[in-house]
């Protein structure tokens, strides 16, 4: 890069204004005042599009202030869209721009780090990512797909605003590539997921204290959690009631939701009136990201409140290929946009933020990970480190499915006519079938006496999905999801080439363990005795899946490996934890171990999988990670109470 031009400030001139001509002619004027200068009272200006550079005031300290080499870049705003001009001349080409920080991945970490970071009026966040935004021309309406909640499947189904990944063939499912839809949108995987929120159980972030992860107990999460949320229901010790996630409980009041809770209970279950609250073991109502019939992702509840700050730019369509390094320093990166290679330095720090497949495949193709597998590859090694890509965990979930004797499940509402019908309403009122994700009911139990807490969780649908969607239902049906919450199974993900465009090689290893199998076997046992209680009876038909015929538990582990599929919940694969952890690739402040200005922060770096869905604890994450970023203290509550089983004698 060429030097940066110089401009003599004149002590006695207190406004200036500076003009640069585009490559169209038009020209631009950008008003700076004069201020305090970091060196000799000199002000360097370099103009590239929609920025404004303003002088540094703060001192730089160690920790924080670029190399001699990067320090004539200065701090770059967007301005106002009166002042924006569609092209830059060929000079600002050359020109590198400067931001306090440089967020890799506006998904459901990099929407709220985007949103906090910035709450700092001196400070300026520029937001890289790869996917569009999750609104077409501006249109809620016209973005039905992302919006209505009932939509979801399409998403799923297409690559449009989805990596669509796949893995490895898995020996232990009858040799199946599984599909692994991410989100590659504003928003992230909020932008695609079913809506559900659900935190986890306090025991998860207690072990991670154990596992390394310092100062992420439930008494350090729980306010993080109160802290982005805004519930329905209103505020309590569990509950937020003022933060921008809102959150609410399901509207359709289905015979087929209350029918399962019932059932539940029936089957010896306790009844739970919050699973994130001081009881997630039982059944009950699931708490959604809905907002007035609209999917609620951390694109409209942290990103879209703060794109109009000065000091926040957000791009699109942005594929960062590499970290830049000074020495072990991150400086920066670079990516391709429209085809372009470009780069943006970091005055403090560079955040990746990419999930738990895009964060170590770039950090990977940046020269951080295993050097033995970098070097076969010809990359440079920044810093070995050969957790980053291991410990691979997700959740694995089957379908039970029972037809329905009555016609009150959704499988009309998917016939034609009736999708016009609802998607209309939805369009115009944002209410009815179109207004919710149908995944209303669920719970929490264990699997067999002597644990501590719930290992296997239960979505229940008033509705039959086949293939992730992709296939349309068949019958009038019902089902449930369940599956084991902390299978011991891990795998893997490496590079496949040097090229960012190729997906990674995704190796989750399931049911590699014995305890595995048999916990989805418990998982269809346990599935069936709900089913069978007397609460169904008016609407028990005839099995679907597994079916009459599957009855020996040699038949059960068949099922399981034909029809077991990810429920969308890849983690860890950056995992945090003590730097004398081998396999440890951040500290307890999510820095990556043995460098400096870089952090990782998302669903990766989580030691272990926690017991429920990822979207809550991966948001929950972003919150407290930004407070440590800004120099906050931690919010904590003490002594918060958590439900206990009467005793582990039994499974319930």
């Amino acid at each position: 890069m060429s030097a940066q031009p110089q401009t003599t400030v004149n002590k006695e001139n207190r406004m200036s204004s500076l003009t640069a001509r585009s490559l169209t002619g038009a020209q631009r004027a950008v008003t700076w005042r004069q201020g305090r200068f970091i060196r000799d009272c000199r002000c360097f200006f370099t103009s590239v599009p929609e920025c404004r550079f303003v002088p540094k005031t703060r001192k730089m300290g160690p920790s924080s202030s670029p190399s001699s080499s990067f320090s004539s870049h200065y701090r770059c705003f967007t301005v106002s869209s009166s002042q924006r001009t569609s092209a830059s001349s060929p000079a600002a080409d050359q020109k590198t721009p400067s931001y306090s920080y440089v967020i890799i991945g506006a998904g459901s970490a990099g929407c709220v780090l985007a949103n906090r970071l910035t709450e700092d009026a001196q400070e300026s966040a520029l937001l890289l990512e790869a996917g569009p935004k999750d609104r077409w021309l501006g249109s809620l309406r016209l973005s039905w797909k992302i919006h209505m909640p009932a939509a979801l499947t399409y998403n799923l189904c297409d690559d449009k605003y989805n990596w669509f990944y796949h893995t490895l063939p898995q020996a232990n499912m009858d040799n199946r590539v599984m599909y692994w839809p991410r989100g590659r949108v504003w928003g992230g995987s909020s932008s695609l997921n079913a809506m559900v929120y659900i935190r986890g159980h306090a025991e998860d972030y207690n072990r991670w204290q154990r596992e390394g992860a310092d100062g992420w107990d439930y008494d350090h999460c729980l306010p993080y959690f109160r802290k982005a949320q805004c519930h329905e229901l209103g505020e309590n010790r569990y509950r937020g009631g003022n933060g921008p996630l809102q959150v609410s409980r399901g509207k359709t009041n289905h015979p087929l939701h209350k029918a399962f809770i019932e059932a539940g209970r029936q089957a010896g279950y306790p009844f739970t009136d919050d699973m994130n609250g001081y009881q997630q073991e039982g059944v009950g109502w699931m708490d959604m990201t809905i907002y007035k019939g609209k999917r609620w992702s951390t694109a409209s509840a942290y990103l879209r409140p703060a794109l109009g700050r000065p000091n926040l730019k957000a791009e699109v369509r942005c594929v960062t290929t590499k970290i830049l390094f000074d020495g072990n320093r991150a400086v920066g990166v670079e990516y391709i946009q429209n085809g372009q290679k470009k780069k943006v330095f970091a005055e403090k720090e560079v955040i990746v933020s990419g999930g738990a497949i895009n964060s170590p495949q770039l950090l990977m193709l940046s020269g951080i990970g295993n050097a033995d597998d970098l070097k076969q590859l010809g990359i440079p090694v920044i810093q070995h480190l050969p957790g980053v890509g291991n410990n691979l965990q997700d959740h694995l979930e089957l379908y039970v499915q029972q037809q329905c004797t009555q016609p009150i499940t959704l499988y009309k509402a998917q016939k034609p006519f009736h999708m016009v019908k609802i998607g209309l309403e939805w369009l115009t009122m944002f209410t009815g079938y179109g207004a919710t994700a149908h995944l209303e009911s669920g719970g929490f139990i264990r699997s067999r006496p002597k644990v501590a807490h719930p290992d296997i969780q239960f979505h229940f649908l008033p509705s039959q999905v086949i293939d992730h969607g992709r296939v349309a239902s068949k019958i009038e049906a019902y089902q449930v999801h369940v599956g084991p919450m902390r299978s011991t199974s891990t795998g893997w993900l490496k590079l496949k080439s040097t090229n960012p465009l190729d997906h990674p090689i995704i190796q989750p290893n399931y049911l590699t363990t014995d305890i595995d199998v048999w916990e989805f076997r418990q998982c269809v046992k346990l599935s069936r005795e709900i089913f069978a209680q007397k609460a169904f009876d008016p609407f028990r038909g005839p099995e679907a899946l597994p079916g009459p015929q599957v009855q020996s538990d040699a038949d059960i582990d068949a099922f399981v490996r034909q029809k077991a599929d990810t429920a969308y919940h890849p983690s860890c694969t950056c995992k945090m934890g003590s730097p004398s952890d081998p396999m440890a690739v951040v500290d307890s402040n999510a820095r990556v171990l043995g460098l400096e200005k870089l952090r990782v922060i998302d669903a990766s770096i989580m030691p272990s999988i926690v017991s429920g869905n990822l979207n809550a604890p991966t948001i929950m994450m972003a919150e407290k990670a930004a407070d440590i970023i800004r120099g906050r203290p931690a919010l904590v509550d003490s002594g918060v109470p958590v439900y206990q089983p009467p005793t582990l004698d039994t499974q319930r």
